[in-house]
């Protein structure tokens, strides 16, 4: 932890919830966003999607039956490259944000781990994680 850079768009993002059916329409929507951060996830229940508040503006209307969490969120990632291999790191991170009382939504990516954290907490979420790097 201590190498990592703790980087942030300082954008906030909505998490939007479809029906499982909607991939097609979500995956089309990550493709035309294009940003550097979105995230689409499918499971057999739903489609979670990740994309920037001001883009579900832009879309909604393609986007048939869905909600929204109630609150906006910021992207955290730890800028260093993670082995798959690794245990622990982010048990860690969110230990330390749970003392802080910091809500977080964990993403891994190939080689970066990313959270989500309440735009309204990111302030102190990233007080809570400089003070892990530091050995505190």
């Amino acid at each position: 932890m201590a190498g990592a850079t703790l980087y942030s768009d300082r954008q906030d993002y909505q998490i939007v919830h479809l029906p499982a059916s909607s991939i097609m329409v979500a995956a089309g929507i990550v493709a035309e966003i294009g940003e550097p951060f979105c995230a689409l996830i499918v499971d057999k229940d739903e489609v979670s999607l990740v994309i920037p508040a001001d883009a579900l503006t832009d879309f909604a209307q393609r986007l048939p039956n869905h909600k929204t969490a109630n609150k906006l969120y910021r992207l955290i990632t730890f800028d260093i490259p993670l082995d798959l291999t690794l245990v622990g790191f982010m048990a860690r991170v969110s230990q330390a944000l749970a003392e802080a009382n910091v809500s977080i939504l964990p993403f891994a990516a190939f080689t970066r781990d990313h959270i989500l954290v309440p735009a309204d907490q990111f302030d102190i979420a990233i007080a809570a994680l400089e003070t892990l790097k530091s050995g505190g």
